[in-house]
Parts: structure tokens; C-alpha cells; sequence
């Protein structure tokens, strides 16, 4: 198993996320657009995932060659992101920003299925691979934060270039041959997406995205508006990856001692206690702090176990468009509709309405796992 070129994939793609996720809500504010156009860009990013994995999802399950997916898709995301620097037109940002998610947001997906296929029976062992991404997040937000408080945001598109091309580099290294055509699963795709279950998990999978939205798109402007420096804004950042890395090497005796089911409950459990805590509490920064690892929970524990599930329901040839499903419903229009949202709710009644609305989907989510999704699958199964 070429254990560490999958993992340089993850360093960078998280690495490139680290950048956009904290700080490209901040440059369009520094370009002057509010919060209103700054959740629609947001918004257009995660759009794309309704529509891009699914694409390449079929493609890749079809012809077997998911490395040529994630090679072209990251090519072309790196030469669309171009745009940007052309103008900072709103519509000209809105149209290169969706053009370039449609071909990045293609790549994970099919990496994701790769990455499982090389484990084969010890899937258990994705989380030891997976933190190699959560790494790169952390020395991205961390190494940013002390840059721009000292240079400012302006050099943002140029890093977001660099790390595009390191991950399209990285791609070229990992062989294709290593995840071969995969047999037909005999049960159709309409029949898997029909249980119960199933639509239990990508329900959940929506909601708890949709929560993560004003987080992921003005958690930073929040917190740089309450007087919070760029470097401690990145270190809490960090501290969040941090505890998410920290749960991925503990994830093997979470999913061997409890179902995934219950790791759900919990992780949306405590997503709406975090959302709470930081609508209500902006001010308090050691409460920020307990709230930032709690992402150890809301996304470690949450993603870890979800893609475990993904991969126990979607089995054989159905893999890629599953781990698609997962992308397109959770990141894609989950992400979408917290972001769009955020933005009017943050414009008009302010964080604390925004963030209270994010605790109720996540509860949302809860009470869907816990009626639809089996006690009894584990990590292992």
C-alpha cells in the first residue's frame, strides 16, 4: 500500500482548505463585499458538490479509472482558479469560483474510494491516512494566521495557486492500476438509496453540514470583528484540526468499542452544544476554546464514522457513486444551504440568530440517526 503517497494527497488537499475555508471569507471582505455576497460565493463552492462528484462518480465506476478522475479534475481546478486573478468582479468571481469547484470537488470523492480500495478488509486503518490531511489543515491555518497578520490577506489567491498545483503533482504519483475495475454488485443503486437506513445517514449527513455553514463561512469574520488577531483566529483554527487528529488516531478503539451509530448521536449531539457556545459566547475566549475541540466530535468522529457507513452500504461497483452521494449530499448541499443561509441570517438578526440555527439542524440530524440508522454496525463490520 503506498501509504505515504496517499497521504501527501490529503496534506495537500486539506492544506489548500486550510487556506479557503478560514481565510477566503476574509479576502472578499477585504475586497469590499458584504455578508450577503460573501455567502453566495461560499455557497457557490459547496453548490458544486451537489452536481461534480456525482458526474465523476458515475464516470469512475464505469470505466474503473478513478486516479485519470482525480488527475484531470485537479488540473483543470488549478487552471480555473486562475480567474481570479483576471478580476474581482462579483459575477466574474461567482463564474470562476464554479467553474474551478466543479473540476476540484471531483477529485476527493475518488480518492476516498481509492484510498478504501488499497485497504481493503482494514478499512479501520483509513483514519491513519485521513490525519495526514487534518495535518496539512493545521500547518496551513496556523502558518497563514501569523502570515497575514503580518502581510495581510492580498497574498491569498497566489498560496491557493501554489497548493493547488502541489495537489495536481501529488496525483501523478499515486498509480492507477492500484484500484482496478471493481466488480458489478448485483444489488441496484435505487434499491441501496431506498432503505431506510440510507437515507437516514444522508439526511443526517445534510443537516450536520448545514450547521457547519456559518462556521466554516464567517466564523472567522465573527471572530476578527470582535477584535480576535488573525494569528489567534488561525491558532483557533488549528486547535480545532488538532483535536480532530488527535480523535483519527483514537478511532480505531472508538469504532471497535462502540456502533457507529451511537458516534453519530454523539457528534451531533455536541455539534449543537458548539454552536451554541459560540453564538453566546464570542467574548469568552477559554469557552472558544473547548469549543474548537469539540470539531473532534462534530467533524472527526462524525466524518469517520459516516464514511464507514458509506462504505458498508455501497458496496462493489457502487463505491465511487457512494462516496459521491456522501460528497454531494453532506459538503455539497449541506454546505450549500448553510452557507447561503448564514450570510442573510448574519446580515440581518446577527450571529447568535445564525448560530442557534445551525444547533437545531445539527438536533435535526440527531433525532434522524437515532430513528433510522441500526445499533448494531460497527467500525469492523
Amino acid at each position: 500500500m503506498p501509504y505515504w503517497r496517499l497521504s501527501g494527497f490529503y496534506f495537500f488537499y486539506f492544506a489548500s482548505l486550510g487556506a479557503l475555508l478560514p481565510y477566503w471569507g476574509l479576502y472578499l471582505d477585504s475586497l469590499g463585499f458584504n455578508e450577503v455576497a460573501i455567502g453566495n460565493i461560499m455557497a457557490v463552492i459547496m453548490a458544486t458538490k451537489i452536481v461534480s462528484p456525482n458526474v465523476w462518480g458515475w464516470i469512475a465506476d464505469h470505466t474503473g479509472r478513478r486516479m485519470n478522475i482525480v488527475r484531470l479534475g485537479s488540473m483543470f481546478a488549478m487552471i480555473a482558479f486562475m480567474g481570479v486573478f483576471y478580476s474581482n468582479d462579483y459575477l466574474w468571481l461567482i463564474m470562476v469560483m464554479m467553474v474551478f469547484s466543479f473540476f476540484w470537488n471531483a477529485a476527493l470523492p475518488q480518492f476516498e474510494a481509492t484510498t478504501l480500495n488499497h485497504l481493503g478488509i482494514h478499512v479501520h486503518r483509513y483514519s491513519g491516512i485521513r490525519l495526514w490531511g487534518s495535518i496539512g489543515f493545521i500547518v496551513s491555518v496556523w502558518g497563514l494566521g501569523e502570515f497575514f497578520d503580518a502581510q495581510g490577506v492580498q497574498f491569498l489567491p497566489w498560496i491557493l495557486f501554489a497548493l493547488f498545483a502541489a495537489i495536481w503533482i501529488n496525483s501523478l504519483l499515486v498509480p492507477e492500476e492500484a484500484n482496478g475495475h471493481l466488480k458489478l454488485d448485483h444489488e441496484p443503486l435505487r434499491k441501496i438509496l431506498f432503505r431506510p437506513e440510507v437515507v437516514g445517514l444522508l439526511l443526517a449527513c445534510f443537516f450536520i453540514q448545514a450547521g457547519h455553514g456559518p462556521y466554516y463561512t464567517f466564523y472567522s469574520i465573527y471572530l476578527n470583528n470582535h477584535g480576535y488577531s488573525l494569528r489567534l483566529i488561525g491558532g483557533l483554527w488549528a486547535l480545532g484540526v488538532i483535536a480532530e487528529v488527535i480523535i483519527f488516531i483514537l478511532m480505531y478503539r472508538l469504532t471497535s468499542r462502540y456502533s457507529l451509530k451511537s458516534l453519530l448521536l454523539i457528534s451531533l449531539l455536541l455539534a449543537a452544544v458548539r454552536w451554541m457556545l459560540i453564538g453566546l459566547f464570542i467574548e469568552n475566549l477559554p469557552i472558544l476554546v473547548f469549543s474548537q475541540i469539540l470539531h473532534a466530535a462534530t467533524f472527526g468522529i462524525f466524518h469517520a464514522a459516516a464514511i464507514q457507513l458509506i462504505h458498508h452500504y455501497f458496496k462493489g461497483k457502487h463505491q465511487g457513486k457512494g462516496q459521491a452521494l456522501y460528497s454531494s449530499v453532506s459538503f455539497g448541499a449541506g454546505g450549500a444551504v448553510g452557507s447561503l443561509y448564514s450570510g442573510y441570517v448574519f446580515d440581518y438578526f446577527g450571529a447568535l440568530a445564525m448560530f442557534s440555527i445551525a444547533a437545531v439542524l445539527s438536533l435535526v440530524g440527531f433525532f434522524l440517526v437515532w430513528k433510522l440508522i441500526p445499533e448494531k454496525i460497527k467500525g469492523h463490520d
